[in-house]
Order: C-alpha cells, then structure tokens, then sequence
C-alpha cells in the first residue's frame, strides 16, 4: 500500500510517519502531485496558523489537487479546518471540502483547548471498534461546529466536530498519532478503508 503525508512545510509530519510504521506501514513525505495522486492514501496534516499554511498549499498547487482526490483522505487538526470552506484564522478560505465554516473559541475556556477530551457520537469507518467516550489528544484554539458531516464530537463549551466525513475525505481535529492506543486503532481503520 502507498501511503503519502503531503510535506507543504505545515505539518507534524515526522510523528505522523512514526505513528504508521508503529503500524507495520511505510508512509512517503511529498509535495509532487503525480507521487499524491500515485497513493492508496494520502495524509493530510496541519500544524500551526491557517492563513500561511493555505499559502504554502497555494504556493505548490496542492489546494487544487487535494479537493480533486479520489483516494481516501484524512485531513488531521489545521488538515482538517482547511478542509472546510473557511476559519476565522486569518480569515482564510478553505478548501471546500467540508460545507462548514471554523469558529474561535469563544464561550468563555481557555484557548487553546490543550490535552485530552472525550469523544462520542461516533459514526465512520473511522471508529470501527472504537467506545463512546474514548479520550483523544487535541490541540487547537478554532473548531468546526457539529453538522451533517460530523461523524465524532466532543465537548469545550460548546459541542463541537472532533472528525468530520464526506465520501472518501475524513478529518479529525484530535491527533491521532498522539491519541495513544485509541489514536492507533483509528489511524489503522483509516489505512484499512476500502473505498
């Protein structure tokens, strides 16, 4: 199976690749849309503020070719939000992906939202095996409000979209590469999807 983490200089790429070979799979780092379109699965991450990641994309054409993918894609944390039609983050378009737009936190918590949440409601592939009320690891101060797309949510003052799906695009706004056990099992039931 190829596996590629798109490398666009916005990522915590190195922990997402340690995660998967933890897993028994080799996963390639690329930015060459002919070695993205090439995979079984393409990874998608996101660290750090949106507005300049969505010009890193820009910059190397991978905001056209990510929404025109037909492999399965997991879009994880920033990944995922810029997967969606706009965040407030630098007030920055988004792909289009997700029909939803990213909100700040602003119900009165401490932003960013650091560590560890419950997680219910679950309904994807994503989650096969997985328990209401897992704890996964997140970091971030936006977050994508629950919609039709929501297939995972949790709770910080206001219920939110932890993974969002849609036809072959998945999204988490966890780290699954850090959620631990919980994080490995979902990492490997997106390797094993059958589109």
């Amino acid at each position: 199976m190829k596996i590629v983490i798109i490398n666009y200089g916005a990522g915590n790429i190195q922990s997402i690749k340690f995660a998967i070979q933890r897993l028994g799979y080799e996963a390639v780092l690329s930015n060459d849309p002919s070695v993205i379109k090439a995979a079984d699965k393409v990874i998608f991450p996101g660290v750090g503020e949106a507005s300049s990641a969505m010009r890193k994309l820009k910059a190397s054409g991978l905001d056209t070719l990510v929404p025109q993918l037909k492999q399965p894609v997991l879009g994880i944390c920033l990944g995922m939000q810029l997967m969606c039609n706009y965040t407030e983050e630098g007030d920055t378009k988004g792909l289009g992906i997700f029909h939803t737009d990213v909100m700040r936190f602003n119900q009165g918590v401490k932003v960013p939202q650091i560590g560890w949440n419950q997680i219910e409601f679950l309904k994807s592939p994503l989650f096969k095996g997985v328990e209401e009320k897992e704890y996964i690891y997140l970091v971030h101060s936006y977050y994508a409000p629950v919609m039709e797309e929501t297939v995972a949510q949790s709770n910080y003052g206001v219920d939110y979209s932890t993974a969002l799906h849609k036809d072959n695009f998945y999204g988490t706004q966890f780290h699954p590469e850090k959620s631990s056990v919980v994080g490995e099992k979902i990492l490997r039931n997106f390797l094993e999807i059958r589109n």
